[in-house]
């Protein structure tokens, strides 16, 4: 019996097809690379065929193994997805429409064109529910919803029009915190700030976050796609993590060997408006935004991913070390980061 079973979930995962947003991103990247490996068929709506192309090529793989689609789902012909995983977003922007357009409404053209019996993974945000509410050890699924950015906004717009508009699909909405790991460009500030005799971080009082490594996120995917209730649902590492764990792991790691040290809030707002008004500073630090910089004020991101566990049986596995060494080693075989360790 036990042959059998094995039999029909190989049968079944060899049917898979998946239709993955974000194929060219950080997350959507990383799990292109897990299915690819699991012998999925991969359709993968994109701007820029080109992107994908190289990237295929860089990873070693065969530029034919995904199928691009363009981004509108009005000129897809022959797609008829058994899964899909939506991970791309706009994380930052100078005005809100901007978050809308994408997070929200291009999404939800995905998930109109998505047949019913498609079982789907959406990303969404911690930033939808907010910062840890105060008095409060960690944020949970039983808290009210309060986003301090328009990019929360959008996330959790996008689940609230989910709800309403899409009732019988097969949609499971996830909420990761700061995600870590292999192919995460955004990082790469973190590790040069690493180098530095130096090191900044914002605000006087330490402040506690969760984060999750991209390999326990992939995991945790998969697990979702049996979920039988949509969520949202929080998942996270089970090591929570200050601003000076993130900065001291990342110097220890790229071989850095100075000091951090707090910088006031009212420097990080003056600089958030400087850079929106500068538009060679816009190019240039395109994080930094009054918008996004919100989420730099609360002292405390940290989120209970309980509820997910018990539904699903998921754990993670991956601690900031290691996330942060992967993060690490892929930018300097890239070429964008030289570490001392390395050296």
């Amino acid at each position: 019996m036990a042959r059998h079973a094995a039999q029909a979930r190989h049968a079944t995962e060899a049917m898979k097809t998946l239709l993955l947003t974000g194929a060219t991103g950080f997350v959507g990247r990383n799990v292109l690379l897990h299915e690819l490996r699991q012998g999925t068929r991969i359709f993968a709506p994109v701007r820029n065929p080109e992107k994908l192309h190289d990237q295929l090529l860089g990873e070693g793989l065969a530029t034919d193994s995904v199928t691009p689609l363009p981004p509108d789902p009005s000129k897809w012909s022959g797609v008829d997805p058994t899964h899909a995983i939506l991970s791309a977003g706009v994380l930052f922007a100078r005005d809100r429409a901007s978050y809308f357009k994408v997070n929200v409404d291009w999404t939800w053209e995905i998930l109109q064109a998505l047949p019913e019996t498609c079982r789907t993974v959406v990303l969404s945000s911690q930033s939808a529910g907010g910062p840890t509410p105060d008095g409060q050890l960690a944020r949970s699924e039983t808290h009210a919803d309060a986003p301090v950015t328009w990019y929360g906004e959008s996330k959790l717009e996008l689940e609230q029009r989910i709800r309403r508009d899409f009732p019988s699909k097969k949609i499971a909405i996830l909420r990761p915190p700061m995600i870590l790991g292999a192919r995460d460009k955004a990082t790469l500030p973190l590790f040069q700030m690493a180098t530095k005799l130096i090191r900044t971080k914002p605000g006087w009082r330490k402040k506690e976050f969760s984060f999750i490594a991209v390999e326990d996120l992939i995991t945790a995917i998969s697990a979702a796609f049996e979920l039988e209730s949509r969520g949202p649902f929080y998942l996270c590492s089970d090591q929570k993590i200050s601003d000076f764990d993130l900065i001291d792991t990342a110097a220890q790691v790229v071989g850095g060997r100075g000091i951090t040290l707090p910088v006031p809030l009212s420097f990080v707002r003056l600089a958030s408006l400087l850079i929106d008004s500068i538009p060679a500073l816009r190019k240039s630090i395109p994080s930094l935004t009054r918008d996004r910089a919100k989420e730099i004020w609360p002292d405390r991101w940290v989120v209970d991913s309980s509820a997910f566990r018990a539904a699903t049986g998921w754990r993670s596995h991956y601690n900031l070390s290691h996330a942060l060494q992967s993060a690490c080693d892929f930018l300097t075989k890239d070429g964008q980061l030289i570490s001392r360790n390395r050296i």
